[in-house]
C-alpha cells in the first residue's frame, strides 16, 4: 500500500476486477437498490506523491463568495457584492473583468452559458452561445478535395457572432439590482492599466509567435514587439474605450453602434462573413435547464446546444445503478465502470446533440433512467468494450484544446450563478478587432466542419452539428448548480477543458456525493477522461498508481497520461448557512469571499 494514500479505511474489502474476471463470477453489471447502497467510511485511493494532495483550508465566507480563474476578476465580483449587488451583478462584473485579465478565454468576443438559481427557487439557463453568420454553409471550411481548411480556426472567417455582451445584458435585465454601468467599472479600471500577474504573463508568453499573425493582435498583446513581463503595468486602451461605450449604451453599441462598425470593418479587411444584419438580429435566450436526479440530489445544468447536461445525465443515471462508494475512489473497479459509462454517453452526445432550433434530439430518452438501464446492461465487468463496438466508423481524433474559462458566484441571500464562457481555443481566432481591443472567437470550429470526422478539439459529431446559418455549435461547456435532497443550495461548479468538461464537472460532484470528500479534496482529486473517440482512457500525470494502471490495462483499457485536466471553480453551501469555496490549483485561480 506504499504507492497510494488512504484517507479513510474502506468499509469492506472488495476483490479486484481481475479476480472477478478470473473466476467468471460476473460478466454484466447490475445495480444495487437504493437501500443497498453502502454507508460509513470510504476508501480514497490517491498516489502518495499526487501533486495536489496537500490538505488546505477552503475559503470560508457568509455574505458572498466568487471563484474564478483570476484574482483580479474574483475581486471585481466581490467588490460588487460588498457594494450591495446580488450574485448576478457580481457575475456580470466578473465576466467583463475576465475579458481584460484572461483574454485567451474570457472575452467579450465570444459567448457561453449561464445557470441561475435564485433564492426564491427560480432556476433558469441563459444561452449566449455564438451564432454562425447568415452566410455560413455546410461545406464552407472544406477545400476542393473535401479536407478541412484552417479558416475555421484563425482569421475573419472563423468567428461566430459574439454573444457575451448580449448575454450579460439579458442577465442584468432579468435579475440585476445595481446599475449596469456600475458593473463594468472594475473591468474599465483594469483595462486602463493593471499590474501583470502570473496567469496572464504566462498565457501571453505561451502564445508566443501565434500572437504576431495579425497586426491588430500583436500591437495590443506584444507592445513594442515584446511579451509583457510579470509585474509590468499592462494597458489596453482600445478595450477600455469599448467597455466605456458598452457601459453607457449597453448592447446597442456592440451590435449597432461604434463597436459594431469596428467589427464590420475587421470583417471587410479579412473577407469575413459577419454582417450588420448578423449583429442586429443576434439574441441571447433564456431556456429551461436540464435537471438530473442523482442519489437524491438535483443537478441543474445546461441544455443544448450545450451537450453538458444531457451527457452528464446519462453518465449519472448509468452509474446510479452501482454502489461507487463501496468500490472506493479510483479503484480499478470504479474507474472501469466510470469509463464505460462515459464511452456510452459520449457516443450518444456525438451522434444526437446539436442546436435545438434546427435539429430534433431524443433528450427525454437520453436522460431517462430507463435508457440508462439499457446502456448499463451493455457494460462488461471483465473487459473494456472497444469504442468501435459502441459506434463504429467515426475516425480517430486528436487531443482537444483546454481553453475556456468558468466562474461561480453565490451571495448572502443564497442566489447562485454558474457561468462558462469561451472564445474556443487559446486567444480564439487570434484576430483582434482593430480599434476595439478584443479578440474574436473561433467558435465555428466547434461545428462538425466535416460530419463524422474530428474537429480541432478531438470531438466527433455528425450532421446534427453541421455548419449552417444562425446555428449555434454544440459545446461541452457545463455550468452546473446542485441542490441537496431537501432542495437547498448545495454546490456551484464548472470548468474549462474542451471535451473533458463534462467528465470533470460530474467527477467533482460525485466526489462529494459518493465519496464524502470536502470541497478541497473534491476539486484537488485526480481526474480521468474518456470521450468515446479516440478510444483512450486519459488520466492526469501522477494521478493513478502503478497497481491501478496495470489492472486497467489488463481489462483492455488504452491508458494515456496527460498533464492536467480542467480548472474547477467551486462553491459549497454549508449547513450553518456559510459558504466554502475553492479555486482549482491546476491553473492558479482564486476564490474570494467576505
Amino acid at each position: 500500500m506504499s504507492e497510494r494514500q488512504l484517507y479513510r479505511i474502506p468499509k469492506r474489502v472488495l476483490t479486484t476486477v481481475l479476480a472477478l474476471a478470473a473466476v467468471g463470477s460476473l460478466t454484466r453489471c447490475t445495480g444495487p437498490d437504493a437501500d443497498q447502497l453502502s454507508s460509513g467510511p470510504v476508501e480514497i485511493r490517491i498516489p502518495s506523491d499526487w501533486r495536489f494532495a496537500d490538505a488546505q483550508p477552503p475559503v470560508s465566507a457568509r455574505n458572498g463568495v466568487v471563484s474564478s480563474t483570476d484574482e483580479y476578476a474574483s475581486q471585481a465580483g466581490l467588490d460588487i457584492l460588498q457594494a450591495g449587488g446580488n450574485a448576478v451583478d457580481a457575475a456580470i462584473a466578473t465576466h467583463f473583468a475576465l475579458a481584460v485579465v484572461n483574454p485567451s478565454a474570457g472575452n467579450i468576443g465570444g459567448g457561453g452559458f449561464m445557470i441561475v438559481r435564485m433564492a426564491d427557487g427560480t432556476k433558469l439557463a441563459l444561452n449566449f452561445r455564438e451564432k454562425a453568420p447568415l452566410a455560413a454553409y455546410q461545406d464552407m471550411f472544406l477545400d476542393e478535395h473535401g479536407n478541412v481548411t484552417g479558416s475555421a480556426l484563425t482569421g475573419a472567417r472563423a468567428p461566430g457572432v459574439p454573444g457575451s455582451v448580449m448575454g450579460m445584458w439579458q442577465a442584468h435585465r432579468r435579475f440585476g439590482s445595481l446599475p449596469w454601468e456600475d458593473l463594468l467599472q472594475p473591468a474599465i479600471g483594469l483595462a486602463d492599466g493593471h499590474v501583470l500577474e502570473e496567469r496572464l504573463a504566462s498565457s501571453l508568453s505561451g502564445a508566443g509567435e501565434s500572437l504576431r499573425e495579425f497586426t491588430s493582435t500583436a500591437e495590443i498583446f506584444l507592445p513594442g514587439g515584446k511579451v509583457p513581463q510579470l509585474g509590468e503595468v499592462f494597458r489596453q486602451t482600445d478595450l477600455a474605450a469599448t467597455l466605456r461605450r458598452v457601459a453607457a449604451e449597453g448592447p446597442d453599441d456592440f451590435y449597432r453602434g461604434k463597436t459594431a462598425d469596428l467589427i464590420l470593418a475587421e470583417m471587410k479587411r479579412g473577407d469575413g462573413l459577419i454582417t450588420r444584419e448578423d449583429l442586429q438580429i443576434y439574441t441571447a435566450e433564456w431556456v429551461e435547464p436540464v435537471v438530473i436526479d442523482y442519489r437524491g440530489y438535483k443537478i441543474i445544468s445546461m441544455a443544448p446546444p450545450s451537450s453538458g447536461g444531457a451527457t452528464m445525465g446519462e453518465i449519472a443515471h448509468i452509474l446510479e445503478g452501482h454502489d461507487l462508494r463501496a468500490l472506493g475512489f479510483h479503484t480499478p473497479e470504479m474507474i472501469h465502470l466510470y469509463t464505460e459509462a462515459a464511452k456510452l454517453a459520449y457516443a450518444d452526445r456525438n451522434t444526437y446533440l446539436g442546436d435545438p432550433k434546427f435539429v430534433t434530439m431524443p433528450l427525454t430518452r437520453m436522460t431517462s433512467t430507463e435508457y440508462a438501464a439499457e446502456r448499463r446492461a451493455m457494460i462488461d465487468i471483465t473487459r473494456a468494450t472497444p469504442s468501435s463496438e459502441i459506434n463504429p466508423g467515426m475516425g480517430e481524433p486528436p487531443i482537444e484544446s483546454p481553453e475556456t474559462t468558468h466562474y461561480s458566484v453565490v451571495d448572502g441571500e443564497g442566489n447562485a450563478v454558474s457561468v462558462t464562457t469561451t472564445i474556443r481555443s487559446g486567444f480564439g481566432s487570434r484576430l483582434t478587432v482593430t480599434g476595439a481591443g478584443f479578440l474574436l472567437n473561433e467558435t465555428q470550429g466547434d461545428f462538425a466542419t466535416k460530419p463524422g470526422f474530428p474537429n480541432s478539439q478531438g470531438l466527433v459529431t455528425g450532421f446534427n452539428n453541421a455548419v449552417g446559418p444562425e446555428r449555434r455549435p454544440l459545446s461541452s461547456m457545463t455550468p452546473t448548480i446542485v441542490e441537496d435532497p431537501s432542495g437547498r443550495l448545495f454546490f456551484v461548479t464548472g470548468s474549462p477543458g474542451g471535451g473533458t468538461i463534462i467528465n470533470t464537472v460530474f467527477q467533482t460532484i460525485s466526489n462529494l456525493v459518493d465519496f464524502d470528500m470536502n470541497i478541497v479534496e473534491a476539486v484537488n482529486a485526480p481526474r480521468i477522461h474518456h470521450q468515446h473517440l479516440p478510444d483512450e482512457l486519459r488520466y492526469e500525470q501522477g494521478g493513478l498508481d502503478a497497481e491501478t494502471i496495470t489492472a486497467l490495462r489488463a481489462l483492455g483499457h488504452n491508458l494515456v497520461e496527460r498533464t492536467s485536466q480542467g480548472d474547477v471553480q467551486a462553491i459549497m453551501a454549508m449547513p450553518d448557512g456559510s459558504y466554502q469555496a475553492w479555486s482549482d490549483l491546476r491553473r492558479g485561480g482564486r476564490a474570494l469571499g467576505y
